[in-house]
């Protein structure tokens, strides 16, 4: 056996009951983090911006900043320790949120962000930990269950900051919800600290092998890719959402908006292992008609004109992030087979925050042009053009060969 292939003896293995904790602190701490930038197109007229333009660039300077760090902080992470590191993001985001909270200004707002960005990073810190004890299968169950925790987060997040508006603003509960990622630390401080990861050079066998059964393993430059596009899909529509329900059925309530923007993320908390089951030896499968279905979403929400219709298009769009989302981890846990889990999710965080970015940005520039059903057009084309783009490989393939060239 090389030292290569060599587990620290000391390494812990993680049981259920650890990974649940870690699933749940990412939870309570991205209660904030997720649950209150749908709503900045309110917070910002209270800081100075009375129209709420910036909402679509704001929306996204946490993920900036976030992405920028995050390699960094994946490579400490498996240097001094992915515990260490995951305790480091979530007092981060108390401090950033606590801070957002009392500002009394666009500038100071601004910089709670870039805060947050900067000092959070609780989603890859996460996923590096459970990396360093899992693979395979368990690696893959785990991490679907960390998006299950954010899709939690984004199901009750907004439901309660429009349940609790009436009484103290969204600006205000961003200090409020501060509490959360302290008692997450609190929680995390009792959990063991994953010694190394099982292997740190990954040798060619190893990268030929998938840990989830597909074949052969995908490479990390198209799971790269692959995650630049979801989240760019599916994030455009997420921050003039809540204004274009407004706008095309007035007298809808804080509440309502709240539970419309929740609905695809409940999806996949109702049938997120389902798929799992039914998908973890055909991801990219799964990956494929994940981009069908969020470009049938997203079409279907630029011409919704009723809450029934919205209602559907919500549906159809949860039915593409379930799906995308579900088969994307299985493909993390191939990849992550044989490598350093900081480095490789820090990297992975990278191109998931500038997806996110990019869709922010998009956003905004359709919103300022042609309003809130813009950006909508703009994700219907990314995501049949990466639909198209994950098939091709399949379509040259049973492209019968013309009998010259046999």
């Amino acid at each position: 056996m090389t030292a290569t292939e060599t587990a620290a003896p000391d390494t812990p293995a993680l049981g259920r009951r650890q990974v649940h904790a870690v699933a749940g602190c990412y939870f309570v701490a991205s209660f904030a983090a997720l649950g209150l930038p749908p709503y900045l197109t309110e917070i910002l007229p209270g800081l100075g911006d009375a129209s709420g333009q910036w909402a679509g660039l704001l929306y996204v300077v946490p993920t900036v900043f976030g992405g920028l760090g995050a390699p960094l902080w994946g490579r400490l992470a498996d240097r001094y320790g992915r515990k260490r590191l995951l305790l480091r993001a979530q007092l981060g985001l108390a401090l950033a949120f606590v801070l957002a909270g009392w500002a009394d200004s666009l500038a100071t707002f601004t910089a709670a962000l870039v805060l947050q960005g900067i000092l959070g990073g609780t989603f890859a810190a996460s996923n590096a930990y459970l990396g360093a004890a899992l693979e395979g299968p368990a690696l893959s169950r785990a991490l679907t269950l960390m998006q299950g925790s954010a899709r939690a987060a984004l199901v009750l997040a907004p439901i309660v900051v429009g349940a609790l508006t009436p009484w103290i603003s969204p600006h205000r509960q961003y200090a409020l919800l501060a509490v959360l990622p302290l008692g997450a630390a609190l929680m995390l401080a009792v959990l063991p600290e994953p010694a190394t990861p099982k292997t740190t050079t990954p040798r060619k066998s190893q990268r030929a092998d998938s840990a989830t059964g597909t074949s052969p393993t995908t490479s990390l430059r198209t799971r790269y890719a692959l995650e630049f596009a979801f989240v760019f899909s599916t994030v455009i529509s997420f921050p003039y959402l809540i204004p274009l329900v407004e706008e095309r059925i007035p007298g809808t309530t804080p509440l309502l908006s709240g539970v419309l923007f929740a609905l695809p993320h409940l999806c996949y908390l109702v049938s997120a292992l389902w798929v799992h089951s039914a998908f973890h030896n055909r991801p990219r499968l799964g990956i494929g008609l994940a981009f069908g279905c969020i470009a049938l979403g997203l079409a279907a929400h630029g011409v919704a004109a009723s809450l029934p219709a919205f209602v559907g298009a919500r549906l159809l769009l949860g039915a593409g992030l379930t799906l995308g989302l579900v088969c994307l981890s299985l493909l993390s846990a191939a990849c992550a087979k044989g490598r350093a889990p900081g480095g490789m999710f820090g990297s992975l965080e990278f191109f998931s925050k500038a997806g996110a970015v990019a869709a922010g940005l998009a956003a905004a520039a359709g919103n300022s042009w042609s309003g809130p059903a813009a950006p909508l057009l703009t994700g219907t084309a990314g995501a049949l053009l990466a639909a198209f783009l994950v098939a091709l490989p399949a379509l040259i393939r049973r492209t019968p060969r013309p009998r010259w060239r046999r």
